[in-house]
C-alpha cells in the first residue's frame, strides 16, 4: 500500500502528463464537441450548451468553446442548410404551415429564436407573413411532424 503523500504526488503528476498531452483538455473538448455538432449535426447553440452542461463542463468553458466552435463554423449557414433540407422534403404541406412547423423545429434543433425567424424571412420573404405573431420562445401551435437528425 501507497503512503497518502507519495500516492497523492504521482496523481498530480500523471493529471499533469495527461493536461500537458492535451488528453484533459475541457476547452478543447467543448470547441470540438460543438463544431462538429453544429457541422455534422445540424444544431444550433442553444442545444449545444445543453449537451456541454449534461456532459459535467462547467458554464465558463462550454460558453468558450462554443465561442470558438462558432467563429469557425457559421451557425446562419448551418441554419440555411438544415432549414433548406426540411423544407425540400414537404412538398405536399401548404407553405405557410410548411413555414411555421420550420420555425419551430429549428428552434427544437437549439437555434436562437432571433436568428431563425431572420433567415426564414430572408430565406422565404414571398411567405414570411406566417410568421407574424409568433412566440419567439418557442413553438406553441406545432403539429410535432419533425423529424430529427441526430
Amino acid at each position: 500500500m501507497l503512503r497518502d503523500g507519495f500516492e497523492s504526488a504521482a496523481v498530480e503528476e500523471a493529471l499533469a502528463r495527461l493536461r500537458e498531452r492535451r488528453f484533459l483538455d475541457d476547452t478543447g473538448f467543448a470547441s470540438r464537441y460543438a463544431r462538429s455538432r453544429l457541422q455534422h449535426r445540424g444544431v444550433g447553440r442553444n442545444r449545444l450548451r445543453a449537451g456541454l452542461r449534461a456532459k459535467g463542463v462547467t458554464r465558463e468553458t462550454a460558453e468558450a468553446g462554443l465561442q470558438d466552435a462558432l467563429t469557425q463554423v457559421s451557425e446562419e449557414a448551418v441554419l440555411d442548410r438544415v432549414a433548406r433540407h426540411y423544407w425540400k422534403g414537404r412538398t405536399r404541406q401548404e407553405p405557410q404551415r410548411k413555414l411555421r412547423n420550420l420555425w419551430a423545429f429549428l428552434l427544437k434543433r437549439g437555434f436562437p429564436a432571433t436568428l431563425v425567424v431572420t433567415r426564414l424571412r430572408t430565406l422565404w420573404p414571398r411567405w414570411q407573413d406566417a410568421l407574424d405573431g409568433l412566440d419567439p420562445e418557442g413553438p406553441e401551435d406545432f403539429d410535432g411532424d419533425e423529424t430529427e437528425e441526430s
